[in-house]
């Protein structure tokens, strides 16, 4: 393959990367992994540095990798679905958290199940030591599309005075159809250096951009802060513009990684790698929905991983990474922020209200994700691998209204794959993941007295190829 046609490669996935359509991730709005051979192996392997797109976990892998360019296409499938019971309340009530609106009953299955994931990158040997290496890669984010459903809204929660009994609208919040769309893309420069030959360092500096769109969610308009600090009771408050179907907003921003790769013997290999958070623009065209004026930053994340190589044939990694969604208030933040916005009674905080800068969010934990893989070289040329992950998906049953939404609740992933390598030194990899269903439910946070469950189950196909150079 020349150099030409190498650099047209990275052009053509750098646009597919900055087009790719949004998915609902694995690990809350996170993959198991980034590179076809790491989501073999369910995401375990930074001990054990296979592929250029390792540096997306563990920049000073790559100091171990020869020259080589990368190319990967995931196709994602999320199956996710909502169910509303039938509410218990005998009729309109006004205070906080009891029947301001009741969801349904529903029973909808979101649409939008399939989303393309590309991935590209290339590295060099600058000198014996010194190694750099550019990616192109997106990953995470939540897609869902509910179409139909019906909510009731209590009288109050509109703030019409001239309405006085329940009124029930189209939609899961009574605006059409609702839902999300994220969208997360990653330019990657990493630099890594040999101490020895048996150790190494390196550092990334990712350049991150993001893009959103939300539907369905202008009832929500009395919750907001531009709203309630307008609020007059003869007049009601300002119509806020940046809460819903404002269509897709863009933000930029900027974060980096560092990480070591140790291997004192042949038999064990040790890894520990930092991503901070990235620092993200508003969107501004969302400024009524999330907390801090449209804040939506990326958490930081810390991944420590082992390899035992009991024969030049087999590996054996395990991993543990730690995903702190605490560092983004609009995703941590939790609902009972909104019942302090002052429009409800007894509240008293204008910056619970959405938009805020205590705005209420999905309420998501932080995640600690334990990763096992395994991979065997077979031939010279056919490797397999397979992996299991597992977590606590984050999602506390106190939170389920908002999270219809982002269901994000899977935890377990089950995954093989297998590298073909040819004559030439060229790879093609393959992958697939499956994630079993997983169903929550607790309390509608608006109507008490119905529950609403969240289920999931995805897989995932991806192909690669690396051009050895």
């Amino acid at each position: 393959m020349s150099k030409l046609q190498g650099r047209n490669l990275v052009g053509l996935f750098v646009a597919l990367t900055l087009a790719a359509g949004s998915a609902s991730a694995t690990n809350g709005y996170y993959t198991t992994g980034t590179g076809t051979k790491s989501k073999g192996q369910a995401g375990a392997g930074s001990a054990n540095p296979q592929e250029l797109m390792s540096l997306a976990t563990n920049p000073a892998g790559i100091a171990f990798l020869d020259e080589a360019i990368e190319a990967g296409l995931g196709i994602f499938s999320p199956m996710r679905d909502y169910k509303t019971t039938p509410s218990q309340a005998p009729g309109a009530c006004f205070a906080p958290g009891q029947c301001l609106l009741t969801v349904g009953p529903n029973d909808l299955s979101s649409e939008n199940e399939f989303f393309p994931i590309p991935y590209v990158g290339m590295n060099w040997k600058l000198t014996d030591v010194d190694n750099l290496a550019l990616a192109f890669y997106a990953r995470g984010g939540m897609n869902t599309k509910w179409v139909g459903g019906t909510v009731t809204y209590d009288p109050y929660f509109g703030m019409n005075p001239g309405v006085t009994t329940p009124v029930t609208l189209p939609g899961t919040f009574g605006d059409g159809t609702a839902g999300v769309d994220l969208m997360q893309g990653f330019l990657n420069l990493t630099y890594a250096r040999k101490i020895s030959d048996q150790f190494s360092v390196g550092a990334s500096a990712i350049f991150a951009l993001q893009r959103f769109e939300a539907r369905g969610l202008d009832n929500f308009a009395p919750f907001t802060r531009t709203y309630v600090s307008t609020f007059n009771p003869a007049t009601g408050g300002q119509a806020p513009r940046n809460l819903s179907d404002n269509g897709h907003d863009m933000s930029y921003g900027y974060g980096g990684s560092v990480g070591l790769q140790w291997n004192p013997t042949e038999l064990f290999s040790f890894a520990a790698a930092y991503t901070t958070k990235m620092s993200m623009g508003e969107l501004g065209d969302y400024a009524d929905l999330f907390a801090e004026q449209g804040g939506f930053d990326m958490p930081s994340t810390w991944t420590v991983g082992v390899a035992i190589k009991p024969n030049e044939r087999w590996a054996v990694m395990f991993d543990v990474q730690d995903i702190k969604y605490s560092d983004v208030p609009s995703v941590s933040n939790g609902i009972a922020n909104l019942f302090n916005c002052p429009i409800l009674p007894g509240g008293t905080d204008l910056e619970g209200c959405l938009g805020g800068n205590r705005g209420a969010g999905f309420g998501w934990d932080d995640m600690t994700v334990y990763k096992l893989g395994a991979s065997w070289q077979y031939s010279d040329e056919w490797t397999f691998r397979a992996g299991y992950s597992t977590t606590d998906q984050p999602i506390p049953k106190s939170e389920m209204t908002f999270n219809i939404l982002a269901p994000g609740v899977m935890e377990d992933h089950f995954t093989v794959g297998f590298t073909h390598r040819k004559t030439s030194g060229n790879e093609l990899n393959f992958s697939f993941m499956y994630a079993p269903e997983i169903d929550i439910s607790g309390p509608q946070n608006f109507d008490p007295t119905q529950t609403v469950e969240l289920s999931m189950s995805q897989f995932e196909l991806e192909v690669s190829y690396s051009w050895k150079r």
